[in-house]
């Protein structure tokens, strides 16, 4: 079936009404991105600077942090353009643009996440040859394959999107162009987006998740076993960041994808899909940053003060 909104627009519909404090919204979703992209540059910068961060599990902190600022990036300036202009409207070639970036970033950290946890894996389970598994070719490897990855399967996830149409009407209730809330307004083609969704959620949602655990329970199960307390309090500490972030990136990504498609949940919606894709993305270097002293060390170095962590 053609589809029937080519050479047409969408109109976007951010909290699914028109907000009395769109001035506060603004300064928010404001503040949010720049404190996010902030602090993003600040880890990357830190750990390109500082020699002692050169080893596998900072590469890929490094590489996490940019997807995060391509994710932010990706939605917040659109949403403050349409918050300051009024203007709602994208059309079709911007929405399935912005769509596609999305699909990238989303899968690009899904894979990223999942090898930082072997990563942890290796470093704990199996530390004397830690350096020759992830040697610099190998972290290489995974770093350049997770982002080809995600522009590959960005594609995949896309195109079926895009063959839809949308005849019931052109407004997304969401604050970007959201395969899901594309759906809802679908009348036709929407069976091979969620067969090709259902492969993806399977080999990129599940089977990550599972393998991420696994490792997890693995590594809980070795440090345990360490007779030193302060050893135990190291191995942890090396681990439990990576943890935290692998427990807020799926919780909040499964609140997003399991809410029903209905009327009555899209302000519920909207809102989990606020926290997985800009504030998310702003916690995930906090934690590393807060609850890591090597990379508090590094970033006392640059800046020349003596520290005592």
């Amino acid at each position: 079936m053609e589809n029937q909104t080519y050479n047409k627009e969408f109109h976007l519909l951010p909290f699914y009404a028109k907000s009395d404090y769109a001035m506060l919204n603004i300064i928010v979703f404001f503040f949010l991105y720049i404190f996010g992209v902030l602090i993003n540059c600040i880890i990357i910068t830190v750990i390109y600077i500082d020699d002692q961060l050169h080893t596998p599990m900072y590469l890929f902190l490094c590489n996490l942090a940019l997807v995060d600022i391509c994710y932010t990036t990706t939605t917040v300036p659109k949403l403050l353009y349409m918050l300051l202009s009024g203007n709602n409207t994208v059309s079709f070639i911007q929405c399935f643009t912005q769509m596609y970036f999305y699909a990238l970033v989303g899968l690009t950290e899904d894979i990223l996440i999942f090898i930082m946890a072997y990563d942890r894996y290796v470093a704990i389970c199996d530390p004397l040859h830690y350096h020759y598994i992830l040697n610099r070719k190998t972290c290489l490897l995974f770093a350049s394959g997770t982002w080809i990855s995600g522009c590959l399967n960005s594609f995949v996830f896309t195109i079926p999107v895009s063959h839809m149409s949308f005849c019931h009407s052109n407004t997304i209730h969401q604050f970007f162009c959201d395969p899901k809330a594309l759906i809802n307004i679908s009348c036709a083609g929407s069976e091979e987006f969620y067969m090709v969704n259902y492969l993806e959620l399977l080999i990129f949602g599940f089977f990550p998740v599972i393998f991420s655990l696994t490792s997890y329970i693995k590594i809980i199960r070795v440090i345990l076993q360490i007779k030193s307390k302060n050893g135990r309090k190291k191995a942890f500490s090396t681990c439990s960041s990576h943890l935290t972030i692998v427990i807020i990136y799926y919780m909040t990504g499964m609140s997003v994808y399991m809410i029903p498609p209905s009327e009555n949940f899209m302000v519920l919606e909207q809102v989990f899909t606020v926290l997985y894709a800009v504030v998310t993305p702003m916690i995930n270097p906090l934690i590393y940053s807060l609850r890591n002293k090597d990379v508090k060390r590094a970033l006392l170095r640059i800046l020349g003060l003596k520290h005592s962590i």
